[in-house]
């Protein structure tokens, strides 16, 4: 029955059933040939709802939706140009750093390469950038943010594996700062073959008044939030709730630019955002019944690690199909869907579920810019008004950064596991 999953479900998603639907629909098709009651997609639908850790999900979304609603974007990326603007290529520098500090207050990719694609974009067009290479830099770049601290898929990840979110979010750190180095070095390297510009920055202490002062509360974000959970001060949701209070507090004493329909439109788009995520989520429940009452996990476990016997061919492996499946499928789903199933193939070859946590998020955030479903790489690129082909070939280098980073992580222990 799991071979007939296994067909049914792609088999939707290439007639656009959206990754939700496909997964109820493929699960309903696979109870009824087993003669399953179908009582048990309502169950499963339900059953994941009722995850206290979960409500961290929406509330780090409302708390990175009200600090990106007012001024406190344009803070940070005045911030990042007066650190980084003046070096050749400076306005690519500044979406990198950017991504950055955005990652430690909204966690999502897609709000990142949104939010930092249309405030930056057209201004590096304006001082000479090629289109493709701005969204080159802008899609790859705002990935970053799904390791930073507080991370949407990182979280989900760890509720479905049952894996420390705060050793999850600690080890995030690390990856994330290479994989933002390594894209500044490449960004650098091909601005300088290109002769890009750099970007007038006053210096001094008045230009550091003027722009970093503003740029602290909203930076305190990410250290908050690491902080409260390393020293065990509260729980991630605990934490989650503590954001969006401090959100409010910094919007309404420090930059005095919260409305009641700033805050509506937050509490609004948190709900559609939630509502996509959460419909995935139950979604995923069924399969994941389904998987393991056929005892996949355990049977697909056995099976890899008898035909590759040594462990880092087994790495490899699962290296290949996350980023297969991350070309298809969206982060959360593919998050939803591999968990499960990697976990009991890392435990039989002694990989840590944290170290295999940050391999999954890294991979599937690769698939994030790359087709044919790169939903940052779409986003890049309309707002950069490119084709998609324009920007794939500028993205070589930031490929190389990325995949060097995975590799890292993949066979150096170290680098994920404190």
């Amino acid at each position: 029955m799991v071979l007939l999953l296994i067909w049914i479900f792609p088999l939707l998603l290439l007639c656009s059933v959206p990754v939700a639907y496909a997964m109820i629909a493929a699960s309903g098709i696979v109870l009824l040939v087993e003669h399953q009651p179908m009582a048990v997609i309502a169950q499963r639908l339900y059953s994941p709802t009722q995850s206290f850790p979960m409500l961290a999900i929406p509330f780090f979304i409302l708390a990175g939706s009200l600090m990106m609603s007012g001024r406190f974007g344009e803070h940070l990326v005045n911030f990042a140009k007066l650190m980084v603007g003046r070096f050749r290529g400076g306005m690519g520098h500044v979406s990198i750093v950017g991504s950055v500090m955005f990652g430690g207050v909204s966690g999502s990719a897609v709000a990142d390469a949104s939010a930092l694609g249309n405030a930056l974009i057209p201004v590096q067009i304006k001082e000479g950038y090629p289109g493709g290479f701005a969204a080159a830099i802008n899609s790859s770049s705002s990935t970053i943010s799904v390791l930073i601290p507080p991370s949407i898929p990182l979280i989900l990840y760890g509720l479905v594996s049952e894996t420390s979110i705060i050793d999850l979010f600690l080890a995030g750190i690390l990856p994330g700062v290479m994989l933002g180095v390594g894209m500044l070095a490449a960004c650098y390297i091909s601005a300088r073959m290109r002769d890009l510009p750099a970007s007038k920055v006053e210096g001094g202490w008045a230009a550091w008044k003027a722009q970093a002062l503003p740029a602290l509360p909203a930076l305190f974000m990410p250290v908050f939030v690491v902080g409260t959970l390393r020293f065990g001060v509260a729980t991630p949701t605990e934490v989650s709730v503590m954001a969006v209070a401090y959100a409010l507090l910094v919007g309404f004493l420090v930059y005095r630019d919260l409305t009641f329909k700033i805050i509506l439109n937050a509490i609004v788009e948190t709900g559609i955002m939630t509502g996509a995520v959460l419909v995935i989520i139950m979604a995923s429940s069924v399969i994941q019944w389904i998987l393991t009452r056929e005892q996949a996990p355990q049977l697909l476990a056995q099976w890899i690690t008898g035909s590759l016997h040594e462990p880092w061919m087994v790495i490899a492996a699962l290296n290949l199909i996350m980023i297969l499946v991350g070309m298809f499928l969206d982060l959360p789903a593919a998050v939803l869907l591999l968990g499960p199933l990697f976990v009991g193939i890392a435990s039989a070859i002694g990989l840590d579920p944290v170290q295999l946590g940050l391999m999954m998020v890294v991979n599937l955030a690769i698939g994030l810019y790359t087709p044919p479903v790169g939903t940052t790489l779409f986003i890049s690129s309309t707002i950069a008004k490119v084709p998609i082909g324009e920007t794939v070939k500028e993205l070589a280098p930031f490929y190389l950064v990325a995949f060097v980073v995975l590799m890292a992580i993949s066979y150096i222990p170290a680098l994920t596991i404190h």
